[in-house]
């Protein structure tokens, strides 16, 4: 590379340190977002490491999803020693984020009120079920807020509450932890003062039914469930179309409706005045829509998604997660970065949904074996070969 080869824009949050005391998905979602974007994340593990490098199931992927570009440290908290080595990392740290239950930080003496007496600048991130209040004894899990939180509902049939089909109060809560501590640091620069942080899953879920508390409020009628809404837009559903197969169509403009209708001859119901503006098909649906299913049902997903792209409208095939590795779309751009698995096969991950200067975040670390960079990392906060020596053979580290 010549010396006057444009040199890489530095990640924005390069030279911030983050130390993550952090388990499953909520947690690691904060610190792995800003690693993406640069930060140093010191994962603190427990000796037998993060409960999700062993997780079967609908688990077995959280690990590699959400621990890439972190360093892994071990640590035994129960023990004096180990909380020690833990305070002279935290003193290193601009940034420092947990998701145990409350009042566990509290009694290894690592809590905010605590660490901010030692450091007025830390900013301290906590994910929580709850915000502070009448609910904040409560265990929370994904499901658990998402029943309770309307979301499960407006999912599901009426009598059938469904929750999400993926983690999305874990994962947004962690996001929203992430963007707290980015507003923290901004903060820090204008006062010279960290600050704690609070995300919380409960809250987030009622962030996400906002728009129906809302239409509520708007209309005076409560939302229906999704599968039984009165949609918007007229055309807005799956069809079963030949073979079977099913996709997702769209006509949700009277510009939209008069190019669906043109694409495929539809000039009856183009010409039907009952059709002829969005509302109107809105109240049509209950005759209008099998016609439609019937006059689509002989095309394949394939024909259908070709004439809807190639005149702009709106559609997708049902795919299923496993089908994404192949979607031309991801493998084109760059989506999906190669990622080391629990066992230590490869694999590809998804990267961040956005770019920074026409640039996805990369991966500039894979997911850390437990306690890969133990030893290294206490080196650095002071530690001498032969107290890292003392401290394995105490079993209050392990690793590299």
């Amino acid at each position: 590379m010549s010396d006057n080869a444009p040199q890489p824009a530095p990640l924005p949050y390069a030279g911030v340190r983050v130390v993550e005391f952090t388990h499953m998905v909520m947690g690691p979602t904060c610190g792995l977002l800003l690693a993406d974007l640069g930060a140093e994340v010191v994962k603190v593990e427990p000796i037998e490491g993060d409960s999700t490098r062993r997780l079967l199931g609908s688990g077995s992927g959280f690990f590699p999803t959400f621990n890439r570009n972190k360093k892994s440290i071990a640590l035994d908290l129960k023990q004096p020693e180990g909380v020690e080595a833990a305070l002279r990392l935290i003193a290193t740290a601009d940034i420092v984020s947990e998701n145990f239950k409350p009042g566990t930080m509290k009694k290894l003496g690592l809590d905010y009120e605590t660490l901010k007496k030692l450091n007025p600048r830390l900013i301290y991130v906590s994910h929580k079920g709850f915000l502070p209040g009448p609910y904040d004894h409560r265990t929370a899990l994904d499901e658990v807020v998402q029943m309770m939180g309307g979301l499960a509902y407006m999912t599901g049939r009426s009598g059938d509450p469904l929750r999400a089909g993926t983690s999305v109060n874990d994962i947004m809560g962690g996001m929203f932890g992430a963007i707290g501590a980015m507003a923290a640091l901004r903060q820090r620069e204008l006062t010279g003062t960290g600050c704690e942080v609070q995300s919380a899953l409960f809250e987030n879920n009622v962030f996400l039914v906002a728009q129906h508390m809302m239409q509520f409020a708007a209309t005076g009628k409560a939302a229906d469930p999704m599968p039984s809404r009165i949609s918007a837009w007229a055309v807005y559903d799956v069809f079963t179309v030949k073979d079977g197969e099913q996709i997702f169509l769209a006509v949700v403009s009277d510009r939209q409706w008069t190019i669906f209708c043109k694409a495929f001859g539809f000039e009856d119901m183009l010409a039907d005045p009952r059709l002829k503006t969005n509302n109107d098909r809105v109240r049509a649906r209950d005759w209008m829509m099998p016609i439609l299913r019937s006059l689509l049902a002989g095309h394949s997903a394939a024909e259908l998604s070709a004439v809807f792209e190639q005149n702009e409208l709106p559609f997708a095939p049902i795919t299923k997660p496993q089908e994404l590795f192949d979607d031309p779309h991801l493998n084109a751009t760059g989506g999906l970065a190669p990622i080391r698995m629990n066992d230590g096969s490869q694999a590809r991950v998804p990267l961040m949904p956005f770019t920074l200067g026409g640039e996805r975040p990369g991966i500039r670390l894979q997911p850390p074996l437990l306690g890969e960079h133990s030893t290294t990392l206490l080196r650095e906060v002071g530690y001498s070969d032969a107290q890292i020596a003392a401290l394995k053979n105490q079993n209050i580290t392990t690793g590299d």
